[in-house]
């Protein structure tokens, strides 16, 4: 235990700088992550007279383009350092708060979700993950476990912020306004600084990287390989899943008849599990590789969709959250470390730009299917219990892609 202790310590004080500049690239994402942007969500639609469902497709337009622009742009880090890339993401980023409190009109608004989207929640995380995963071999796992936990930080504290600043002020746009302010004197500075020096990987991590990270791919043989999308059966899940019951969370508790403040003081169990699961994570693929994990990294989501399909009770809304807090810190650690055991690190930025785009796709599509589905009379608990059927087919799936990959870097 001391040994652990004593390596942990070394590690983090060893490399401090980038992990500090990864976590703040993942705090800062929060800006543009669904919950804060939903915190003025009733502010928004009461100024722009606009109804639920009105404000729902908005939002969906917005991620989808956003989607649809990510792999461009992801493609920046493969030539210019991340620093760089940073220099005008955050700013743009900043521009984006500014312009959602300022906006006249409904296609101002729609603009500024796009950016929002794209520079917020893709652009962010695209570029921690990318740098930390090119930065970073032997010990990847632990190092994305550690930025990972910057989302469920931001998750946890801002909410309450915005609340108190918009009852202090009287005026929901004052939190965008200070959101600008803290990328633009705080997090801009602060990140650039951290993340100026690029990390040569050290011995440990030279070593590791023979048997942790793959041959370097192309966008156009990615594309082509059929892995990537048995690999994105599974992988877009958890995103999916996770959305889809936050986005419907209204309609369950009705249905439920659960009371609202015990389902929202669930949430906290669902933070506090995925950063314990992410630190797990962590040690368990830079011991056995993210691509000998993959298997099993959907038997948790499974499970949580059963309870939420199968367990009326209220102490099954702290059952499915336990166990999605599980899930998002699996996924959020080893999706990070996954890519480059697959398709190496040249052109990681572009590809994982491919990726990230899926996911933020089926983030925008899933509330839209599972309303519909609703609306035709198949409630969510039925719903849930298919997609838990999904989770189940898919990690036979993963198994698969594993076992081509595992065989054709053995090849080379």
């Amino acid at each position: 235990m001391l040994t652990f202790i004593r390596e942990n310590s070394d590690f983090l004080k060893n490399n401090a700088r980038w992990l500090a500049g990864g976590f703040l690239l993942t705090l800062f994402s929060s800006f543009g992550q669904t919950f804060f942007i939903g915190l003025s969500g009733n502010a928004l639609r009461e100024t722009f007279n606009l109804s639920g469902g009105a404000f729902g497709a908005l939002y969906m337009v917005a991620t989808l383009a956003s989607a649809a622009s990510l792999p461009w742009l992801g493609r920046t880090l493969d030539f210019m350092p991340g620093w760089k890339v940073i220099r005008f993401s955050m700013p743009m980023l900043a521009f984006a708060c500014l312009l959602i409190a300022f906006a006249p009109n409904i296609a101002v608004l729609c603009i500024s979700l796009y950016l929002l989207r794209l520079f917020g929640q893709g652009m962010m995380t695209e570029i921690a993950h990318t740098e930390i995963g090119r930065w970073f071999a032997a010990n990847r796992g632990r190092a994305m476990a550690i930025i990972a936990t910057g989302q469920p930080t931001g998750s946890t504290v801002l909410p309450a912020a915005v609340i108190f600043v918009t009852l202090a002020t009287g005026d929901w746009r004052t939190a965008w306004f200070a959101g600008a302010a803290l990328i633009l004197l705080v997090g801009l500075p602060a990140i650039i600084l951290l993340m100026r020096v690029e990390r040569t990987p050290q011995s440990q991590d030279e070593q590791g990287s023979i048997e942790r990270t793959a041959r370097d791919w192309s966008r156009r043989e990615v594309i082509r390989d059929p892995v990537l999308y048995m690999l994105l059966a599974g992988t877009l899940a958890p995103a999916f899943i996770a959305t889809v019951v936050f986005f419907h969370q209204g309609y369950l508790i009705e249905l439920r008849g659960y009371d609202p403040l015990i389902f929202a003081t669930a949430f906290p169990v669902m933070s506090i599990t995925t950063v314990i699961a992410g630190f797990v994570c962590g040690f368990l693929v830079d011991r056995f590789g993210a691509i000998n994990l993959l298997p099993f990294l959907l038997v948790p989501l499974a499970i949580a969709s059963a309870a939420v399909a199968l367990v009326t009770p209220v102490w099954g809304v702290f059952v499915f959250m336990f166990l999605l807090g599980i899930s998002n810190g699996f996924t959020s650690t080893m999706l990070g470390a996954l890519w480059p055991e697959v398709y190496g690190v040249a052109n990681l930025g572009g590809i994982r730009g491919i990726i990230v785009a899926a996911m933020v796709l089926s983030t925008a599509i899933g509330p839209g299917i599972t309303g519909a589905l609703i609306d035709m009379g198949i409630q969510l608990p039925t719903q849930m219990f298919w997609m838990a059927g999904w989770c189940v087919v898919a990690s036979l799936m993963l198994a698969s892609a594993a076992k081509i990959v595992r065989r054709r870097e053995t090849r080379h």
